[in-house]
């Protein structure tokens, strides 16, 4: 049974969403707030967060960069209330996998999380792309979740993790964006394909961390991205 942790001050909204996963067969642990949610993650080690954005003292981008700093690579969704694509693009920044904008469907947030968890199990059992995947420097271990660039280790999101594998799955190969959401989503929820831009643009500052000249994923203006062969 899936461990999820929910973290909202609305407590309404929060035994709402409480109820909806348990019958939802998940085994659900809630938060008040993003000090809570984080003694909440350390104690319980849930397979998937959700965070709302808006709360006193830690919010839940203020949560999120935490969790990612601190090597901590868990499946994070992020409520948000600020319909603006700058919230958005700054949770992705951050290290969000997924937000969901306020009000939503029950329904939505629960195949979101389902999606995450799909990805996850597909990585434990080896699913996906195989088990190993060599890319030049880079190597890829799916069944663990693991990035090397170099034989360093990278932090990466599922979703970070995922777009690597579709990259190098076919290097030479130009994938444009729908393409890419496709592969590293998993599911058909409509979300603005630009996103894309930004999951690159944190994937390629990792890797510079390790290579200053890394320039194995490569723009192809006008229609996508991809990882330059024998690189």
């Amino acid at each position: 049974m899936p461990r999820v942790l929910i973290i909202d001050d609305d407590t309404s909204l929060l035994d709402v969403l409480a109820l909806a996963f348990e019958d939802a067969a998940h085994e659900v642990h809630t938060a008040v707030d993003g000090a809570d949610g984080l003694a909440k993650i350390e104690g319980k080690r849930p397979d998937a967060i959700v965070s709302d954005v808006n709360m006193p003292g830690i919010d839940g981008f203020t949560l999120c960069r935490r969790l990612r700093e601190a090597g901590n690579a868990t499946p994070l969704i992020l409520l948000t209330s600020r319909d603006s694509e700058i919230d958005e693009a700054l949770g992705f920044e951050l290290g969000a996998d997924d937000y969901v904008s306020k009000p939503f469907s029950t329904r939505v947030l629960l195949a979101r999380v389902a999606a995450l968890l799909r990805r996850e199990a597909q990585r434990s059992g080896g699913g996906g792309f195989g088990a190993t995947q060599v890319a030049g420097r880079l190597h890829l271990d799916a069944a663990r979740l693991e990035a090397r660039y170099d034989g360093q280790a990278i932090v990466t999101t599922v979703t970070e993790f995922r777009l690597l594998e579709a990259l190098t799955s076919r290097p030479g190969v130009v994938l444009g964006r729908p393409a890419l959401l496709e592969r590293i989503r998993g599911d058909d929820s409509v979300v603005a394909e630009r996103i894309i831009d930004t999951y690159v643009r944190r994937l390629r500052r990792k890797l510079e961390t390790i290579d200053p000249e890394f320039d194995a994923i490569e723009t192809v203006v006008g229609a996508g991205y991809r990882w330059k062969a024998g690189r």
